[in-house]
């Protein structure tokens, strides 16, 4: 099966408030979404987290075997998973781990695209986010 999975993870205050949000489509046709609430963290953690949690959905409804186009926003992502970019925050590296991970035995690609291009993914994260409580 082929995949388009789009991701995009969002903090309010970066760090702050965070969420994360994927779609996943076949055939241009919509088969999955999710999005979770991720607490006190950066923007770039809610980002590797999409990414993480749409793979992690493809290999637990679908199995292995496939070819997943992955789609985000974030050049920093797909730079550091294309390996042009170093990763230099710690943090982010068990993330990345789990990324690389989860396309063993897949055959992945990771694209930019413009923000524009990514309303869906987007537009869960910011409903996840407004269902939170405001912080004190």
């Amino acid at each position: 099966m082929i995949f388009a999975l789009y991701t995009d993870g969002g903090a309010r205050g970066n760090p702050g408030p965070a969420a994360w949000g994927f779609v996943i489509y076949q055939n241009r046709n919509l088969i999955a979404q999710g999005s979770g609430y991720l607490g006190h963290t950066t923007n770039n953690v809610a980002e590797y987290t999409a990414c993480v949690e749409g793979l992690r959905h493809i290999k637990n409804t679908w199995g292995l075997g496939h070819t997943i186009h992955c789609y985000a926003d974030s050049q920093l992502l797909i730079e550091q998973l294309n390996g042009r970019y170093k990763v230099k925050a710690a943090h982010l590296k068990p993330l990345i781990e789990t990324i690389h991970a989860l396309t063993f035995e897949q055959t992945v690609t990771f694209d930019h695209i413009r923000r524009e291009k990514n309303t869906e993914a987007d537009k869960l994260v910011n409903i996840t986010l407004d269902k939170q409580p405001p912080t004190p």
